[in-house]
């Protein structure tokens, strides 16, 4: 019997997953890796420490299992999107931490996109909002702000890539660099009609066309490994950004499903089949997947901080040791903040502010504990062999455990700091109703 490996690299987790031919999960292995907050609303990671915990997971999830290289059919890939990776194309080593995708430091510049009145034409052609939540900026940050990269960067001795394309150069050995369409319709350098990276906008910002990986379809073979047990190449055969494997993976296949997936945010994505649609609320149009020559497309609705909350109380705040306890403290407070409250010694009922903190509480709270317990039913999504069984769960990537030690600073508007209609805009801006959606992009 043959076995797919699937990689989930998230926002404060790298987790690797074993699953035999039926979908069951065979051996599971996750292991946390640091948060830096060089200043308040930076975030970073090392993304040394991200290919040194993805690889680590793997093989303690191979050794689990009694495997080695030769068991396994293929490697499927899921990462965080947007967070920015630059390496030196020569050493493999990063000229900078990532800049994760909660990083807020390029607020500014995106406001002074939107006061050029740039934000019109990178929607059309990205369907994205100007944000410091996507790569673009990022990116550009990093061009100009690490001695000496500029000059690399356009000498082509530099490589860009968002995580999964990390890892793939990684896994590799620096043979293949490489992107699927999810990953990079998050940068805002992806044109959405072309399929491609839009010159105009690597000009915008600054960026070489040199730096840049190849856009392949999300279900392929981009490479091998020989990096397990045992040296035989394994394919490295599919990749999705982690809401759009999560999208596969609850198969929402057809025009109209829509997915909502909680940990350290919550994201609403629903497919929209094979052309891209143009938000009226502001939600983002996104790539999903390509196959083949078929591109499938979904519009997205984010709530930054969800699960994020949980981690804030165990790290920051110190009033739980364990993510787990956020269960025990929602239930006790559950009667209060869904039905009732006191406030000031009295029992208040009924509507009103009660209520819509219940709802949140049970939106954010308990979905990201299910995050957590939701493990064993999560599957390797777009992997280009044979179908798993069937969609118990999705690959949902780091933004299913309760995550994100940056939410001390969204508390005081660091995190997101920026303005409102930044916020706004990423969070998915006014309410979402499905008849609105109407216009192509």
């Amino acid at each position: 019997m043959k076995y797919i490996l699937a990689l989930d690299q998230g926002t404060t987790s790298s987790r690797a997953m074993v699953f035999d031919h039926s979908g069951s999960v065979v051996a599971l292995a996750q292991k946390e890796f640091r948060q830096i907050f060089p200043t308040p609303g930076w975030v970073e990671h090392d993304a040394t420490e991200i290919w040194a915990t993805q690889q680590h997971t793997a093989t303690e999830a191979l050794g689990k299992a009694g495997l080695t290289a030769a068991d396994i059919a293929a490697i499927g890939i899921t990462n965080q999107r947007e967070t920015t990776v630059v390496w030196d194309r020569d050493t493999g080593e990063p000229v900078h931490h990532a800049i994760v995708w909660q990083d807020r430091r390029t607020a500014a510049r995106c406001d002074q996109l939107k006061a050029r009145g740039l934000a019109p034409m990178i929607k059309r052609k990205t369907g994205l909002v100007v944000d410091a939540y996507f790569s673009g900026t990022k990116l550009e940050w990093l061009l100009r702000s690490v001695p000496g990269a500029r000059a690399k960067a356009k000498a082509g001795k530099l490589a860009f890539g968002t995580v999964d394309s990390w890892l793939v150069w990684n896994l590799t050995g620096g043979r293949v660099h490489v992107t699927d369409p999810s990953n990079a319709s998050r940068t805002m350098l992806f044109n959405l009609r072309t399929g491609d990276w839009d010159d105009e906008l690597l000009e915008l910002f600054g960026v070489p066309r040199s730096v840049l990986p190849v856009v392949a379809s999300s279900s392929e073979v981009f490479g091998e490994t020989t990096l397990f047990a045992g040296g035989r190449a394994v394919p490295i055969a599919g990749m999705a950004g982690d809401q759009q494997a999560a999208l596969f993976g609850q198969a929402c296949t057809q025009p109209g499903m829509v997915k909502n997936t909680y940990g350290t945010g919550c994201f609403m994505l629903m497919n929209t089949g094979t052309k891209p649609i143009a938000s009226k609320n502001n939600l983002l149009t996104t790539v999903a997947w390509r196959i083949g020559n078929r591109t499938e497309y979904a519009l997205e609705g984010s709530i930054f901080i969800a699960g994020a909350v949980v981690q804030w109380l165990r790290d920051g705040l110190g009033i739980i040791k364990s993510s787990s306890e956020a269960r025990g403290h929602h239930a006790r407070h559950d009667r209060g903040a869904c039905g009732a409250r006191r406030v000031g010694g009295h029992r208040v009922s009924g509507r009103g502010r009660a209520a819509r903190d219940g709802s949140r509480c049970q939106n954010q709270a308990q979905g990201a504990a299910r995050g957590r317990r939701r493990v064993g039913e999560q599957l390797a999504d777009a992997v280009s062999i044979a179908p798993l069984g069937s969609a118990g769960g999705a690959a949902q990537g780091h933004r299913d455990h309760g995550a994100g030690r940056g939410i001390p600073r969204g508390i005081s508007g660091g995190l997101l700091e920026g303005s409102e209609t930044d916020r706004g805009a990423v969070a998915g801006g006014s309410p979402f109703h499905a008849r609105d959606e109407s216009s192509t992009a």
